[in-house]
């Protein structure tokens, strides 16, 4: 019998996307469900107490339905605040999202790189504690945009973007002083990576823009290595908090990612 478990992708709404597609294209067979915490959408602009409670809640419910062989956090707000909490409370593999300052630092030639994310995510000890282990020589320049998380969502159930917003968000970042010098930049939130093109074109000169997908998605495929999957996957699951009209008109995308079922947790 070949082993049916499910990946578990856990996000506030469509940012893990940007995770499951690069582990799609490493582990295509893989049975797929993507959980989108629709009802507590956005995470960036919670508190972390809120967080660090309703995640590891939401995540046991989820692996109760589904069972799965592992979870990602395809989330960096929820990851460096209850990555912890979610490993202590299930039986389950959890890999986390964190921003991908080592590999920004590794990049960076002027040494000063910026970190793009929401509001909760920049400001946590986590992101001090990456900055000092792996870019103690840079310059790290911190911005959260919660308008950048609507962006993204808009972009996904195919609405049209006004380029000046994505100007504005990256004012807030270059603006700042020794912005100037920034050659990396990190999309430090998984929402962000799904309009790259959009910040490439805004940005105010040549800049790189970086994120953990590619990375997660190697750690998954090494956790799983040797284990056994279905010969021809079921279609993948997206399933929402809060199943409402606003969360129907992804399904098109959704089925774009293969997550041709939607339903409601």
């Amino acid at each position: 019998m070949a082993d049916t478990r499910p990946i578990l992708f856990f996000d506030s709404g469509v940012g893990g996307l940007s995770v499951l597609a690069p582990t799609r294209t490493l582990l295509p067979q893989a049975p797929l469900v993507y959980a989108a915490d629709s009802a507590g959408f956005p995470y960036g602009t919670r508190s972390e107490a809120e967080i660090a409670a309703r995640v590891p809640a939401l995540l046991g419910r989820l692996a109760e339905r589904y069972r799965p062989r592992l979870i990602v956090i395809a989330c960096n707000t929820a990851s460096t605040i209850a990555l912890a909490h979610v490993r202590a409370a299930l039986d389950v593999p959890i890999v986390g999202t964190v921003p991908a300052i080592k590999p920004a630092a590794a990049l960076s030639r002027t040494r000063v790189i910026g970190v793009l994310g929401t509001d909760a995510t920049v400001r946590q000890p986590y992101v001090d504690k990456l900055a000092a282990e792996f870019a103690a020589d840079c310059t790290v320049i911190r911005h959260g945009s919660a308008e950048l998380v609507q962006l993204a969502e808009a972009k996904l159930r195919g609405e049209s973007l006004d380029p000046a917003r994505f100007r504005t968000v990256l004012d807030g970042l270059f603006g700042q002083p020794g912005g100037e010098r920034i050659d990396v930049v990190v999309n430090a939130c998984t929402h962000f990576p799904l309009v790259e093109e959009e910040l490439d074109a805004a940005a105010p000169r040549p800049v790189r823009f970086i994120d953990g997908g590619p990375g997660i998605a190697r750690r998954i495929a090494h956790l799983t290595g040797g284990q056994d999957w279905p010969g021809m996957p079921a279609p993948g699951i997206a399933v929402f908090t809060r199943l409402d009209a606003a969360a129907q008109t992804l399904a098109p995308a959704f089925a774009r990612y293969g997550l041709e079922r939607i339903e409601a947790l």
